[in-house]
């Protein structure tokens, strides 16, 4: 089992999602990035924190330093299960190969089918495959 899987398996056993993993520092720091319905509180993130600790000591997995933190207010968008719990929201997006020669977008979530995306962009709305997709961040509401 990798690292991702262990980590969402775990942290959905206690009631969080799993959004990322990221490894710095040839994996001597490791942030995880949680998220559930309500939104992460600092008790959230040291509850999970001193779990993972065990956890990683339990599974022999080496690191320095562990971070735990909610995904922001800029929440990144991964899974499709993301794009249609955020559908109606603002979302930046940044596509690995370019439609009609533009590969940044900012537009509203509309609805996901079958691996396409449908996002509105200035009225008209733009059909994206999730598997083209670099990046995706939704925007943040100030």
């Amino acid at each position: 089992m990798d690292l991702y899987e262990l980590l969402d398996s775990t942290l959905s056993g206690l009631g969080y999602e799993l959004i990322d993993v990221e490894r710095i520092s040839r994996g001597r720091l490791l942030r995880v990035f949680i998220d559930k319905t309500g939104g992460v509180s600092v008790d959230d993130c040291v509850a999970v924190s001193n779990h993972l600790s065990r956890l990683f000591a339990v599974e022999n997995i080496d690191y320095d330093r562990l971070e735990v933190s909610s995904p922001g207010l800029d929440r990144p968008l991964k899974k499709p299960s993301d794009f249609i719990r955020f559908a109606g929201e603002s979302a930046k997006l940044k596509l690995r190969v370019a439609l009609q020669g533009q590969r940044n977008f900012v537009g509203i979530l509309r609805e996901v089918n079958d691996g396409i995306l449908k996002l509105e962009v200035d009225g008209k709305v733009l059909d994206l495959e999730l598997n083209n997709l670099e990046k995706a961040r939704l925007v943040p509401k100030l």
